[in-house]
């Protein structure tokens, strides 16, 4: 019969579409597909079948409506398509853009008119200067040629990195529309910003400390740039796997690396020890002038005080001065012979000779001594 032959006859769909071939998806949902034959060829030929099914091969002017409103009923329903939790329907009429689809059930016009596009909305990953290879979680093909860099000094660094991205949910649409190459261009621009943000960077801080710094920067640059091209791209992280000097020259660098790294630590441990020594010097600095500023002020104490006596001893002097110059003279003499070895010879008239001899100082120093046993 006509409706079951090996062609699966002008109603019987295949390949998900109602004229035997066309785009997937349902209602031309982004797939390929060769182009369906001509709707009024698929009519002419459909009525011939079916004027062989009838008996008599004739049929009215009622039928050939029916079976038309039939084809157009099932051509219509071709435009039922589902979009999955996480995709977003982009369709299109006339090739144009017209709506966005929220995942469930929806209903675009079918082919040629319609057409659907899924793009996933998902994290993806670009490798720039390595690729990880197929199978092997831990092995990684270098690619060079994307790899090395020349930094802001002059130098040369090896650098892979990985870039994730994903479409920008508030506007998909661009991201199918402005771009040809979605992944090829993301790697362009991801590239292109990282030379852009090393040859402003000098080496030694990339190969230290800089890596959080570089990596922001790149995102920065990636996402203003994807923005001018209108990508619909979000860039959502920067990762730098590799930052090297090149091989060839790797072990020289790690001699430099070692040298400055016992320039440094000779360098804290001078500052250590001036961080010691400094303190202290000012601290006997100020030890040294508060002693002399004690001194002169003892200093300036005594001379008043020595002034003051004098004046004082000089107003007594002159109420009377015999007085004060015998006890001037006594004081004198006793200041003089107080802590000398002294001894007495008694010279008055009718003495002979020198009195025996009274050691006055001994029979002090032996009284003393005993007194302090």
């Amino acid at each position: 019969m006509p409706w079951s032959n090996n062609n699966g006859g002008p109603w019987q769909p295949r390949n998900n579409g109602p004229w035997g071939q066309g785009p997937s998806g349902g209602g031309g949902g982004g797939g390929g597909g060769n182009r369906p034959p001509d709707l009024e060829d698929l009519l002419r030929k459909g009525q011939d079948r079916l004027r062989q099914a009838i008996p008599g091969g004739n049929m009215s002017g009622i039928g050939i409506a029916l079976v038309g409103l039939v084809a157009v009923l099932v051509w219509l329903a071709t435009g039922i398509y589902t979009v999955r939790p996480n995709e977003v329907g982009i369709e299109r009429v006339f090739g144009k853009f017209s709506s966005l689809a929220s995942p469930g059930l929806n209903y675009n016009w079918p082919y040629p008119i319609g057409r659907v596009d899924k793009p996933v909305i998902a994290v993806q990953s670009v490798e720039i200067g390595m690729r990880s290879v197929e199978g092997r979680s831990t092995s990684r093909r270098l690619v060079p040629q994307e790899s090395l860099m020349l930094t802001g000094d002059e130098n040369i660094v090896d650098i892979d990195f990985t870039v994730l991205w994903r479409i920008d949910e508030r506007v998909p649409q661009d991201f199918v529309f402005n771009l040809r190459n979605n992944e090829a261009t993301v790697k362009a621009v991801a590239e292109a910003s990282m030379r852009e943000v090393i040859g402003k960077s000098n080496v030694l801080e990339i190969l230290t400390g800089a890596r959080l710094t570089i990596e922001t920067a790149v995102q920065e640059l990636m996402q203003k740039t994807l923005n001018e091209y209108k990508a619909g791209v979000v860039v959502q992280q920067v990762q730098m796997q590799k930052v090297d000097p090149p091989q060839q020259v790797i072990n020289a660098f790690r001699d430099v690396q070692a040298a400055r790294a016992d320039q440094e630590r000779a360098q804290n441990e001078a500052q250590a020890y001036a961080n010691k020594v400094v303190p202290e010097a000012r601290g006997e600095v100020a030890r040294i002038l508060q002693r002399a500023e004690a001194e002169k002020e003892k200093m300036v104490a005594d001379a008043k005080g020595e002034a003051a006596r004098f004046v004082k001893l000089y107003d007594e002097y002159k109420k009377a001065p015999d007085v004060t110059r015998q006890r001037l003279f006594l004081e004198s003499i006793e200041r003089i012979y107080g802590g000398m070895d002294k001894i007495i010879l008694d010279q008055s008239p009718g003495q002979q000779g020198i009195v025996p001899y009274l050691p006055l100082n001994e029979l002090n120093r032996r009284s003393g001594q005993q007194g302090v046993r």
